[in-house]
């Protein structure tokens, strides 16, 4: 392949992305406006209008949202590649530095860098007026922009050693350097899974353990029936940032927490906590997250192997825009460009990914029904749907293509199925 040829690919399938995207987020808004002035039938005694139609808006402002921020996301990946933005940063960053490890490690920072500026103004809209509009924001400007030095100062802590890493493996390593990075990345990934719900999170959040006797002991005497030991039973300060609920378990083997948002325990009665904690323990009893971390682990093998061959190979360079001779080596730019680019070739193959993710919902639905009451799990999503402010009427290609949980509509029609058979 020649680095026009790429060219003109690459182009063909960023319209097309974009086309789609565009599409399917048109088709999502006219199908919610369309239903916005009725609630569906199953949820008409559960639901109020003025539920539905806040949630019809809230879904309606945060398509649109992602509608600017790709026209402005594709404009920034062309400003990067054909038009010249990396082959110029890593000029600037040469002159600077010199060629050598500081080099790759400067590029990549000051890529990323870059990057988050740009994300910075949409990231603060959406939190201070998107979701401060529709009563959902609890943060602070203080905390905002805490977190966001916390987050920065944490990424190149992990990050900055963990890309020297594989960049020296790029370099040493021979032409099997993607097997051992990849060897790199899985372990890495595990050792986050631990180290996450007891160094990392606790950084962000405070998580005390569950007071409530009661609860407690209802939430143990399901674990024991199903079958899970985990470390305790938290409950993070989810509402100093937002007022959107959840529950989930984190870690990996012996390190397992079960946490809770205060947002949703403040909401939903003992027996729905149990319920929802029933459908996350299904993921894990059915093996769920291992079977992602498997098929994360196989995709991301995969992936290193091709770039192992677009690295060497002068037309990815030039057809992004990127003089490869630039440096005395062009690891960091294969990286960055791996990375832009990726997404553009991979979108169209989102749909599988959901497809797996629903089937799981479902089967993590049918085990709590099976471990719990099957109505304590539909009051608890109403419940949830209406807090989140959830659409109830997705438009069905939108959902299939981009949701990793079913509708709201499916997911009770199948539990209170259950009931029946």
């Amino acid at each position: 392949m020649n680095s026009y040829v790429f060219s003109l690919l690459f182009i063909a399938f960023l319209l097309l992305t974009l086309a789609v995207r565009f599409w399917l987020s048109s088709r999502n808004i006219r199908h919610i406006l369309a239903h916005r002035q009725d609630v569906p039938a199953q949820f008409s005694e559960k639901i109020a209008l003025s539920a539905h139609q806040k949630a019809a808006d809230y879904t309606v402002a945060k398509t649109r949202l992602g509608m600017v921020m790709l026209v402005v996301n594709t404009a920034v990946l062309l400003g990067f590649t054909l038009f010249g933005g990396l082959q110029w940063l890593s000029v600037t960053v040469l002159d600077l530095t010199g060629p050598g490890m500081t080099y790759q490690i400067a590029l990549l920072a000051a890529f990323a860098v870059i990057s988050g500026l740009i994300d910075l103004p949409f990231n603060y809209y959406s939190q201070f007026r998107l979701e401060e509009k529709f009563g959902f924001n609890k943060m602070t400007p203080a905390l905002f922009f805490s977190d966001l030095v916390k987050g920065v100062l944490l990424g190149a802590a992990i990050g900055l050693p963990l890309a020297w890493v594989i960049l020296a493996l790029m370099d040493k390593a021979g032409d099997l350097w993607w097997l051992y990075a990849w060897l790199v990345w899985s372990g890495f990934q595990l050792l986050m899974l631990v180290l996450y719900p007891t160094v990392i999170a606790p950084l962000f959040n405070k998580f005390t353990p569950l007071q409530d006797d009661s609860l407690r002991a209802r939430i143990e005497n399901l674990m024991h029936r199903v079958g899970f030991a985990s470390k305790g039973l938290f409950v993070m300060d989810g509402s100093k940032r937002s007022a959107h609920g959840n529950a989930y378990f984190s870690g990996f083997g012996t390190a397992k927490r079960i946490v809770f948002f205060d947002t949703l325990l403040a909401r939903l009665a003992p027996q729905e906590v149990e319920a929802v904690l029933a459908h996350e323990l299904g993921h894990f009893k059915m093996k769920h997250i291992v079977k992602r971390i498997v098929v994360m682990f196989a995709l991301s093998l995969g992936f290193l192997a091709l770039l192992g061959y677009l690295k060497t190979q002068t037309w990815f360079y030039t057809g992004l825009g990127v003089d490869p001779m630039l440096g005395a080596s062009n690891d960091a730019m294969a990286l960055i460009l791996f990375a832009l680019v990726l997404p553009v070739f991979t979108f169209l193959f989102s749909p599988l990914t959901s497809i797996s993710s629903r089937k799981h919902e479902f089967e993590a639905d049918a085990f709590a029904a099976k471990h719990t009451h099957a109505p304590d799990l539909v009051s608890a999503l109403v419940k949830l749907y209406e807090d989140n402010a959830s659409t109830l009427t997705p438009d069905p290609l939108h959902s299939a293509f981009y949701d990793s949980h079913p509708p709201a509509a499916l997911r009770i029609e199948r539990l209170l199925g259950s009931q029946t058979t």
